[in-house]
């Protein structure tokens, strides 16, 4: 059995996938007045943070797909979106292979010590690779229950 930090990332993601496979494409790109995201911002945003922590920061190949950063970095919204974007079905393939690359690039290195201590914007210090994991499981776990209430949102105005 893996480390406790992989199973919880784990439910995590498939909580995240799963509740998102059942919400109308159409739905996915509302931006609910006064909000200034949608939900499928929140997945791709999801994505981009656990590249930089997963594998940006800790020394392994981040893969961006073209135009993420400018569709799902922290600051936008797609409220500026001027592209096409990617669908519901290929985000959460990104999201499952992500978790499966995470496993392997790091599951024998969690008390591995980061290159330089990482502060984030909130003041923030993380120095271990373990420390990146648990702030990603923080964040996907804060952008899922900002997933549902947009979901409730969107479904309480029908």
């Amino acid at each position: 059995m893996g480390h406790y930090l992989f199973q919880q990332l784990r439910f995590a993601r498939e909580a995240t996938i799963e509740y998102v496979k059942g919400i109308d494409e159409k739905q996915l790109e509302i931006v609910p007045e006064g909000l200034n995201n949608n939900i499928k911002w929140n997945i791709g945003h999801i994505y981009m943070v656990m590249e930089k922590f997963a594998f940006q920061l800790t020394g392994e190949k981040a893969v961006v797909p073209n135009h993420f950063p400018e569709l799902f970095n922290p600051g936008t919204s797609p409220k500026d979106w001027a592209i096409e974007t990617p669908t519901i079905e290929e985000l959460n393939v990104l999201l499952n292979v992500q978790q499966e690359r995470m496993e392997a690039n790091l599951s024998e290195r969690l008390a591995q010590p980061l290159q330089e201590i990482y502060h984030s914007s909130t003041g923030l210090q993380i120095s271990s690779i373990a420390e990146c994991l648990s702030f990603c499981l923080y964040h996907e776990g804060m952008h899922f229950g900002a997933i549902k209430g947009i979901h409730q949102r969107l479904k309480n105005k029908d």
